[in-house]
């Protein structure tokens, strides 16, 4: 009965309105109410602050800032290796494997196609019709900024516009398309072993999505949106472990590979929790 009500609540919601809400208040400088916000906020989620930079609540300019806080040098060290791919961000697998037939395992009994993911384009979702997925959960006590999982030129980003609802477990068994009917951000890169997707997904109280090109990602519009191409922009090229995005509240990352070049690392599954930077998968010899 507890997961049903939340979902309805998922659906009567106006979940733009309330999370554009909470965004202003994340951008709140006064500083007695945004020191006490980052307080309850650290002690609720028992977030581990001696990673981070800066690690008193004084230090921020607002929550937005303490959200999206560097790490100190070293804290996420990048597993070296041409055949690695390791992790673009702290968090949880949610679900990880091979596509069927053009489709992704959300959860138990639930799918989505990569077609309606990348945003209705066949000819973008071609080449990882058959390939290899991976979901990362970042959930709030998380780093919540997103890098690399190997060196690639980004091709194309654009926005997809949808709902905002929550992105966990309970969601994830009960929204049919959950990460392909949210708010999302697809990246397309090209690395030395052919293309690479990786979709920044939104979520209900998100306040935004920041790319290391373009800054925030406009949230509110009704009509996909390009913020970048090889035919209109300058080449931009990542190397692996450098960040490419963050999140403001956290969401979902997920990656796609085409068929027959990495394979995921044995003990990995879901529920599974990763880091930035540590090995995830290794590229096949061919």
């Amino acid at each position: 009965m507890k997961d049903k009500l939340f979902i309805l609540f998922q659906y009567i919601v106006p979940q733009h309105l309330l999370s554009r809400a909470v965004g202003r208040l994340a951008e709140c400088t006064n500083s007695r109410i945004k020191n006490w916000i980052i307080q309850r906020f650290i002690k609720q989620f028992n977030v581990d602050m001696s990673e981070a930079e800066r690690q008193q609540p004084e230090q921020f300019i607002n929550f937005n800032d303490f959200f999206t806080r560097a790490l100190k040098e070293g804290a996420r060290p990048i597993a070296e290796g041409e055949d690695v791919l390791v992790s673009p961000a702290d968090g949880a697998i949610s679900e990880m494997g091979t596509l069927q037939y053009g489709r992704i395992l959300q959860a138990k009994g639930h799918s989505y196609s990569a077609v309606s993911l990348l945003g209705g384009c066949t000819e973008r979702a071609k080449p990882f019709i058959n390939g290899e997925f991976a979901t990362i959960y970042l959930s709030p006590k998380d780093y919540h900024r997103v890098h690399m999982p190997v060196a690639g030129a980004l091709k194309e980003a654009y926005y997809v516009p949808g709902d905002l609802f929550s992105v966990n477990q309970t969601t994830a068994n009960n929204v049919d398309s959950l990460f392909a009917r949210n708010e999302r951000l697809v990246c397309l890169f090209e690395t030395e072993r052919g293309p690479m997707a990786m979709v920044l997904v939104g979520a209900m109280i998100v306040a935004g999505i920041e790319t290391v090109w373009s800054g925030q990602v406009a949230p509110l519009k009704k009509e996909a949106m390009k913020l970048f191409s090889t035919e209109a922009d300058a080449p931009l090229l990542l190397e692996k472990g450098a960040e490419m995005g963050r999140f403001k509240l956290g969401s979902t990352v997920i990656l796609l590979y085409p068929e027959g070049v990495i394979n995921w690392r044995d003990h990995l599954a879901a529920g599974a929790p990763v880091k930035m930077g540590e090995v995830i998968a290794h590229q096949t010899e061919s």
